[in-house]
């Protein structure tokens, strides 16, 4: 199983958004790395939830409930979405303040890469971004 980290911006679509509709097409992925991330994803990996715009913080953990397929509303055989549904809130939200002070974080794509929309977690960051939450 893999772990990855989803961003979505909270004013058009946020966890409580996904908990409430219980699950969601994962989509608006147009960049060919959040693009290829998803297609390496598989039925069952996790995903952490991150809110963008003025929250920058890890708010919760879904899991990706389908593989990744051409999005059939696209119009481009090149653009993939995948299915999640949520799994639960954190504890406490993880901000990319505290990330970016927690050495072990240093080599990680949240603080390198900070636009890519969809990004590889190692087990490693998984534990502890839980670890920063309070889990």
């Amino acid at each position: 199983m893999a772990n990855f980290l989803l961003k979505t911006e909270p004013t058009v679509y946020s966890y409580a958004d996904l908990e409430r509709d219980k699950k969601a097409v994962w989509d608006g992925v147009t960049s060919p790395g959040g693009v290829s991330q998803i297609k390496s994803a598989k039925k069952g990996d996790t995903a952490f939830i991150y809110h963008t715009g003025d929250e920058k913080q890890v708010v919760g953990i879904a899991e990706i409930i389908s593989d990744p397929y051409v999005d059939p509303k696209a119009g481009n055989p090149r653009l993939y979405v995948f299915e999640i549904k949520p799994k639960r809130k954190l504890k406490n939200p993880v901000t990319l303040g505290q990330i970016k002070a927690d050495k072990r974080f240093k080599d990680s794509r949240l603080v390198n890469e900070p636009r890519l929309s969809v990004q590889p977690v190692t087990d490693d960051m998984w534990k502890a971004i839980l670890e920063l939450s309070g889990r």
